[in-house]
């Protein structure tokens, strides 16, 4: 018989995931609050890219303490990395029960007709959210971005305003959203800081769905799909998250990383090249991951008291 006042292993343990919860959400505050001011300033490397493009930020996960910043807060265009905030949105749809994984996205002239990157679908098709959700995280599916976007929206520029707004709640002060894609648009901005959150954020609140961003491939009726990040699965502890290119912005990426109990969320913006962009980030993690641990829960839970 259970003893109310004897707590069990299943108990702990899922006291256990609350309190890594609550600690990643507290990390997400620290981040937004300005709590670290340890960065360093000083460049690892040579930039990938011109400085009136080049963005970096290094986050240690587990208390937002900020470990090296470059132009952090400087005015970028996100590109695809717009569409982590478009699975912000359906993941959380599918939290409240607003769509299950087997919905059906009706997809519309408009959505059909984006340019690529895409997974070509034809107007009065559908797609279901789950290969909706592995085309946007693996395949950067812009087709799909604007189906998400108008069934959740009614509209893409009523879902854009949706996603400015959450920005907003989650303490992303520099991004101002107008499409669910990234394409072009000269109004839609972010800066490395606000991607460094948004990146936290998406970790701490969907736990149960972030593997979706680790995915390399997937195979959408009969045809094998491949993914943009080749350092997933080639650089040890990479579990994502999200790529982008337009040629205003130049290259970027979101990069989550854990190796042991150590994980750093990697932000680089405007690199010349893919590769360019992917050897900053692998110098960045061989640099920052061999910082000290912190002493164990205490020491992490003093940045808050």
């Amino acid at each position: 018989m259970h003893d109310a006042n004897v707590m069990t292993a299943r108990d702990l343990g899922a006291g256990h995931r609350l309190l890594r919860g609550a600690l990643a959400m507290l990390a997400v505050l620290a981040l937004v609050a300005g709590c670290a001011t340890t960065a360093e300033t000083i460049q690892p490397v040579t930039p990938p890219g011109p400085p009136t493009k080049y963005s970096a930020l290094v986050i240690d996960a587990a208390n937002g303490e900020t470990l090296y910043q470059s132009n952090a807060t400087a005015a970028r265009y996100p590109a695809s990395l717009t569409k982590m905030m478009t699975l912000y949105l359906l993941f959380e749809a599918l939290d409240q029960g607003r769509v299950s994984k087997t919905t059906e996205l009706p997809v519309s002239a408009f959505a059909a007709r984006q340019p690529p990157s895409k997974i070509g679908l034809k107007p009065g098709q559908s797609i279901d959210v789950e290969h909706a959700i592995l085309a946007l995280a693996v395949k950067s599916g812009n087709d799909c971005a604007v189906a998400v976007a108008e069934y959740l929206g009614g509209s893409e520029e009523q879902f854009a305003q949706q996603m400015t707004a959450r920005a907003r709640q989650l303490g992303m002060t520099g991004t101002v959203f107008r499409n669910a894609s990234g394409l072009p648009d000269p109004e839609q901005r972010t800066t490395a800081r606000d991607m460094a959150v948004l990146g936290m954020a998406l970790r701490s609140r969907f736990p149960q769905h972030f593997h979706y961003f680790s995915e390399r491939e997937f195979t959408f009726r009969g045809r094998l799909v491949r993914g943009h990040n080749d350092m997933i699965g080639r650089v040890e502890g990479v579990d994502g998250i999200k790529t982008g290119y337009i040629k205003a912005s130049g290259y970027n990426v979101v990069t989550s990383v854990s190796r042991g109990s150590r994980r750093l969320i990697v932000v680089v913006m405007g690199a010349d090249s893919a590769r360019a962009r992917n050897a900053h980030v692998e110098v960045l993690i061989e640099k920052y991951m061999r910082k000290p641990e912190p002493d164990g829960l205490l020491s992490s839970l003093s940045l808050f008291d």
